[in-house]
């Protein structure tokens, strides 16, 4: 072989060579950009199944929610928003064990998903565990850009309410109380107990007074706690108002039942 031919068999070689690594690089390429493809596919996918069954969950149709859900959960079974989903599908079925369940999974995946441990709190504050809750919504209120942090200092005075612990409860409250430029009169009404708790009658009557400006209808703990202020005021025609008022809209509430316990001796 002369000179002449093994140089043209070299750069032939060489542009071989050439073409094999560029297309070894090109399929490289493709396969990592399909493998991106696929993981924003699997998002889409499971932002859209959470989103329908949000949209379930919102019309009580929980079978459909259900069935969106497990198709979420098979896309990514590590989802926050997922689990958080299951839980109020589960809530709202009865069946507790398994929406606390899937609460607590909510929040392992996530420690800073405020939405799902608030959630999580008032589901374990309707079952009256308000020292769990409030463990809960102690969290929740150091995220200080959630934007339901009031609505968690709130449920949080409430749970202080219900463990008697009065200065702490007073404490959550007015943080919310502070945070909103119009109060809902449900916190206006929850500052004046946490007064009456504190035995601050005087301060007590104020919000309670501020509370019963602004609504129609009193709520039946309204009333309740109406009496009660009459009384350290020595207020008989309020307290019987209270109590007649407390009998015609709410005879058969609990508030009703405390009233005649604490004013008409059971009666």
């Amino acid at each position: 072989m002369n000179v002449m031919t093994q140089q043209y068999w070299l750069k032939y070689i060489r542009l071989l060579m050439v073409v094999l690594m560029t297309l070894l690089i090109s399929a490289c390429v493709t396969t990592e950009t399909g493998a991106f493809t696929d993981k924003a596919d699997d998002k889409k996918a499971l932002s859209a199944s959470v989103k329908l069954a949000k949209q379930y969950i919102g019309e009580r149709n929980w079978t459909q929610a259900k069935r969106h859900l497990k198709i979420a959960l098979e896309l990514d079974d590590e989802s926050p928003f997922v689990h958080e989903a299951m839980a109020l599908v589960f809530q709202n079925t009865g069946e507790i064990n398994k929406a606390e369940k899937h609460y607590k999974e909510a929040i392992d995946q996530d420690e800073y998903f405020s939405r799902g441990r608030l959630n999580y709190a008032l589901f374990l504050y309707n079952f009256k565990r308000y020292e769990e809750s409030a463990v809960q919504l102690e969290v929740v209120v150091e995220d200080d850009l959630y934007e339901q942090r009031s609505t968690a200092f709130h449920r949080l005075g409430l749970c202080y309410m219900g463990l008697k612990k009065y200065e702490k409860a007073e404490y959550s409250l007015r943080r919310a109380f502070l945070m909103q430029n119009r109060p809902p009169n449900k916190l206006v009404l929850s500052m004046a107990e946490a007064y009456y708790g504190l035995k601050d009658y005087a301060k007590s009557q104020r919000y309670y007074d501020r509370y019963k400006k602004n609504v129609s209808v009193k709520s039946a703990k309204a009333l309740l706690l109406s009496a009660r202020l009459a009384k350290q005021f020595d207020d008989k025609n309020a307290i019987s108002s209270s109590g007649l008022a407390l009998k015609n809209l709410y005879p058969r509430s609990q508030a009703y039942l405390d009233y005649k316990r604490e004013f008409l001796h059971g009666s």
